[in-house]
């Protein structure tokens, strides 16, 4: 379901896939081959919410805004399953592991991975390319070239199964 949320509509790249049973409320904008799949809700009606190029929100994950403080997703960025976002700024390339929050003000640098079930507290920020968890969130590593290149893999094969989704919508 799409909703407009007041004078705001949602502004979505005709290439994104939108799976069964989400919800997009508001001033949110999503760009071209992102996939937001089964059961998500993102809510724009407090502040905007931008969702970049080539990002996978996965099931069951809600993101939303506290007031004056827009969510920001950055290009090919996955966001794993059940993950909640709210208020923060995911930089480029960045990774969050399923079962994962990040609350207002946090930031994660380009190319950094938040392990699953981690929690990122309001106003932390993640350096790039480091891998953090933990309740709250630790630095514990530098990403390495075989977390980059499973990172390429997973944006790649999150467009090209999204896609294929989309396909059947038709």
């Amino acid at each position: 379901m799409i909703y407009p949320f007041k004078d705001k509509n949602p502004k979505i790249d005709p290439s994104v896939f939108i799976a069964d049973y989400v919800t997009i409320t508001g001033d949110v904008t999503i760009g071209e081959d992102s996939s937001i799949w089964f059961n998500t809700v993102i809510r724009g009606d407090v502040a905007p919410t931008h969702i970049g190029k080539r990002v996978s929100i996965q099931d069951l994950s809600c993101l939303h805004q506290s007031p004056n403080n827009p969510l920001i997703i950055e290009d090919e960025v996955t966001i794993g399953h059940q993950v909640t976002l709210h208020s923060c700024v995911i930089r480029k390339r960045a990774l969050i592991g399923m079962g994962s929050i990040v609350l207002d003000g946090a930031e994660i640098g380009e190319g950094a991975f938040i392990g699953a079930g981690s929690l990122v507290p309001p106003g932390k920020k993640i350096p790039a390319n480091s891998l953090a968890m933990g309740r709250p969130a630790k630095v514990v590593r530098e990403i390495t070239a075989d977390d980059r290149e499973d990172m390429d893999r997973i944006i790649r094969e999150y467009v090209e199964k999204g896609q294929y989704y989309k396909s059947l919508q038709k």
